[in-house]
């Protein structure tokens, strides 16, 4: 049985024991990441399709798939408020088996509107289970284990958008939407049963830390400059991301790339070297500093965007990569630092960046939408730039 929260100490006669310790414990917490959220961005992969089975435009379509992002918004928020109070692992393993009831509802809406009250609901779930297990990873990871075990989640998150698409648009191409969705809700019940087995049970946080109003040690967190800037670098960088690979999906089936679901679901071995270069993100950031690594990060991401304007599939797919590749290391890098910088209540100051960092999703999906269907693929990927940029301003305030 493997233990998340068991503390890697490594000497010189250990050595051996701590590397293969360490490597084990990235994959636990790598896959607890990946069941927890594969259903968020999976279901991207099928937009065409959803589409013409709700008989709606692309910006309905994808407004109702990302409503996840708002359900995981206000979770976010309130597992964050709460989080001194909520056991981890008890918390972590009901969300993820409350998941499973509106993936599987989805396999039967009968309208859009239903549809997107079960991507809410599922939003709600996932976030939940995401916060909590950020606020575990903080409270039971050394210092120098943290940037690790953080990128090492993060890692699973972006495995997820690529094994996820892949395997959406598999199983919608061959046995149909609706089983889509039932084998995606027994991938949620597998992560329960994970969590069962490598989340040792630790008490409430109220319990070994001064009583603190979570109003109160939120608003503190809002007061310090450089959460605030990293709350508004989470915004930014779902918003870039939610609004180049929920619509390329539309300009992928369209001619002149006119690609099928199966085709548009290979598409999405470009987030195959973000899964590498995640990874890296916490050793890189303590080597160069986060702000140079958001900065770098943020800069791969941008020289990506001007070469999905083009009209050929193989610029358009190094664009994706070089998207990907750039706002997931910049999003690992922000997130290990909320992690660091939170001296305490550690469970609030993760809980809000990841509202703020979902609330960026929905507001990017809303505004981009509007822009794709008013003027085109063109408007929606200077909208993206207008974001990274953002994210790039805010990184100067990144300050230990």
């Amino acid at each position: 049985m493997t233990d998340l929260s068991t503390p890697i100490k490594p000497s010189a006669m250990a050595m051996d024991a701590h590397l293969s310790g360490l490597v084990l414990r990235s994959v636990v917490i790598g896959l607890t990441a990946f069941l927890t959220v594969i259903d968020l961005f999976a279901t991207q992969a099928i937009l065409p399709a959803l589409t013409r089975h709700y008989g709606v435009s692309p910006a309905a379509m994808g407004f109702a798939v990302n409503a996840s992002t708002f359900g995981m918004a206000v979770a976010g928020l309130v597992v964050g408020l709460f989080s001194p109070r909520i056991n981890r692992r008890t918390g972590i393993l009901i969300s993820l088996t409350l998941l499973a009831i509106p993936t599987s509802l989805l396999a039967s809406a009968p309208n859009l509107a239903v549809f997107t009250v079960l991507r809410v609901a599922q939003g709600l779930c996932m976030a939940s289970a995401f916060a909590l297990t950020l606020a575990y990873l903080g409270e039971q990871c050394s210092t120098i284990d943290a940037g690790g075990a953080f990128a090492a989640y993060i890692t699973g998150n972006v495995a997820s958008n690529l094994v996820g698409r892949l395997f959406s648009a598999a199983l919608a191409d061959s046995l149909g939407l609706a089983w889509n969705f039932y084998v995606f809700a027994a991938l949620n019940l597998a992560g329960a049963i994970l969590v069962f087995f490598t989340i040792k049970r630790v008490p409430p946080m109220h319990a070994t830390m001064p009583a603190t109003s979570p109003l109160i040690a939120a608003i503190a967190h809002w007061r310090n400059p450089s959460l605030r800037a990293a709350y508004g670098i989470g915004f930014c960088i779902l918003f870039a991301f939610i609004g180049t690979f929920t619509f390329v999906n539309f300009v992928l089936v369209r001619p002149p790339l006119a690609l099928g679901m199966m085709d548009l679901g290979l598409v999405y071995f470009v987030f195959l070297p973000s899964v590498v270069t995640t990874l890296l993100a916490g050793r890189v950031a303590s080597k160069l500093g986060t702000r140079p690594t958001i900065w770098g990060a943020l800069a791969v991401a941008g020289i990506g965007l001007p070469l999905m304007l083009t009209a050929r599939l193989p610029e358009v797919l190094t664009g994706m990569v070089l998207v990907g590749v750039g706002t997931f290391f910049a999003q690992a890098a922000a997130t290990g630092f909320v992690g660091q910088a939170a001296t305490e209540n550690r469970g609030i100051a993760s809980g809000t960046y990841l509202a703020c960092y979902f609330g960026g999703g929905l507001v990017g999906t809303a505004m981009l939408g509007r822009l794709f269907d008013a003027f085109g693929w063109p408007a929606c990927v200077v909208g993206v730039g207008a974001a990274l940029a953002a994210a790039a301003l805010l990184t100067f305030a990144l300050k230990r």
